[in-house]
């Protein structure tokens, strides 16, 4: 009995011809895909990358462009910051795991200099100027921004220095960046198809991948790769039963996501014995301007402060949904709001105004007192100049003083994070989980030994992160391990 929509890999001694043949076939045309098929070109190699949507471009396309890179760049050189390697590794295991991969990390930061150069040499441009406040994406040109760098607990773990690179645009880099790698690689030599779903894997008689079988206009075609297929289809976020099953935090949420992050390639190499890793972490985005959050204090349903407001925003976001329920609010004074300019607020304003702590209290249905204690705290060490309790940033450490303002996260006009600004309630999520890959991007199996034939990265694998997330690590992990992948494959002769 045939089962519809089944993702079982055909057998290649049942496929009687090939409707398409090529060297390496890339299948999914985000930032992954197009440096995967780059690379895979740019060794001679003939490659092949299929799409399900009109073009390409997917989730990376409408992101805001930033891409997270250190180690010492001539960005961060003309901004007057010295880094490490080391210092990049030490603050990116810190913030991305637990669960984030030690090897992974370490190779990415001591190449991220290369890798930087890499983008430069096929047309993505960087300004050399630091935006210095914390944001989800900057309203200006910036090429370079903090991202929880030098926020407490990481100034305990590595020495500050800003690594979140922005390709230079008007508006979100994605596209852009998007634009600049599709161009380069098919001027390698890379083609494509699009319109194009891969419903399964074919593999040979060791289990090895040796094609697929895509449908297009209603039509099945078989392809064949000789040297490899790659995958690079993006995470599930799209696929509510994925979610139900590895992720139900991240279920009734805004999806941040093209529409076609259904977890398909991480479905088809599942079904042909692939390891996944850490499919229930996921980024959260939330209503939350980090201008406002760190000029005042993020309390949860007991009136209570919860993390530092100065940190990266989506940071606080997972402390949100994952410890908090969502139950937040963002409270401020007439002076924090009046400092933020118009152009950084993204439409968010107060959801509740009071003249004392005591109403607003009130009004935000709170234990009689609890906020005003917590305000009280918050005041006498900002008198002080010092935070005991999450070790904010004197910078941005000032009493509230009345009449005082709540924003609540839940409503409102969410600002954009790693997808564009989208208006609703609750969080906007996306996947951090998927395939198991070696650094050259083998998809590993269950006994941790690699699929013949077989590469992913970008969201459909388990790439740097654990359980945390760092703005510009979907697109520096995407880059730099789909040339990873794109390379070994177009080696796999």
């Amino acid at each position: 009995m045939t089962v519809r929509n089944s993702v079982a890999p055909r057998a290649a001694a049942e496929v009687s011809h090939y409707d398409i043949e090529t060297d390496v076939l890339v299948v999914g045309y985000g930032c992954a895909g197009a440096a995967a098929a780059f690379e895979a070109a740019h060794t001679g190699a003939d490659v092949l990358v299929l799409d399900r949507a009109g073009g390409a471009g997917g989730a990376s396309a409408m992101s805001g462009g930033e891409i997270y890179l250190g180690g010492g760049t001539p960005i961060q050189q003309a901004c007057g910051f010295d880094d490490s390697p080391e210092q990049m590794a030490a603050f990116l295991l810190a913030a991305l795991g637990p669960g984030a991969d030690e090897q992974k990390i370490a190779h990415y930061s001591e190449h991220s200099v290369a890798h930087f150069h890499w983008l430069v040499d096929r047309g993505v441009p960087f300004k050399p100027s630091l935006w210095d406040s914390p944001a989800w994406v900057p309203p200006t040109d910036d090429g370079l921004m903090w991202l929880g760098e030098n926020s407490w607990p990481f100034t305990e773990i590595a020495t500050p220095a800003p690594r979140g690179h922005r390709p230079t645009a008007n508006d979100f880099g994605g596209r852009l960046l998007m634009d600049t790698l599709v161009d380069a690689a098919e001027s390698a030599g890379a083609t494509a198809q699009y319109d194009t779903y891969v419903t399964n894997l074919i593999v040979g008689a060791d289990g090895g991948v040796v094609g697929a079988v895509a449908r297009r206009y209603g039509k099945d075609l078989t392809i064949r790769a000789r040297r490899g297929c790659v995958l690079t289809t993006g995470g599930f976020v799209d696929n509510d039963g994925m979610l139900a099953a590895n992720a139900p935090r991240l279920l009734g949420h805004t999806k941040v996501s093209a529409g076609t992050d259904d977890g398909s390639g991480i479905r088809l190499a599942q079904a042909a014995g692939a390891a996944v890793r850490h499919m229930a972490a996921g980024q959260v985005g939330i209503s939350l301007v980090p201008a406002f959050a760190a000029r005042g204090m993020i309390v949860n349903e007991h009136g209570s402060r919860f993390i530092n407001e100065d940190t990266y925003p989506g940071r606080i976001g997972q402390a949100a949904l994952f410890r908090q329920d969502m139950n937040v609010w963002v409270v401020l004074d007439e002076q924090g709001y009046d400092e933020v300019p118009e152009r950084e607020r993204w439409g968010v304003r107060p959801t509740h105004v009071a003249e004392s702590a005591a109403e607003l209290d009130e009004l935000l249905d709170l234990a009689p007192g609890a906020l005003a204690a917590q305000i009280q705290r918050y005041n006498d060490f900002a008198a002080r100049g010092a935070d005991p309790d999450f070790h904010k940033s004197e910078r941005w450490l000032r009493p509230l003083t009345p009449p005082l303002a709540a924003i609540n996260v839940k409503a409102g006009v969410r600002p954009p994070s790693e997808s564009g600004n989208r208006r609703g309630t609750g969080a906007s999520v996306f996947t951090l989980g998927g395939l198991h890959t070696t650094i050259d991007g083998q998809v590993l199996d269950l006994d941790g030994a690699p699929i013949p034939g077989l590469f992913a990265a970008g969201r459909a694998s388990s790439g740097l992160h654990g359980e945390g997330y760092i703005s510009g690590t979907s697109l520096g992990d995407g880059t730099f391990f789909g040339r990873k992948a794109g390379t070994a494959a177009a080696a796999n002769l």
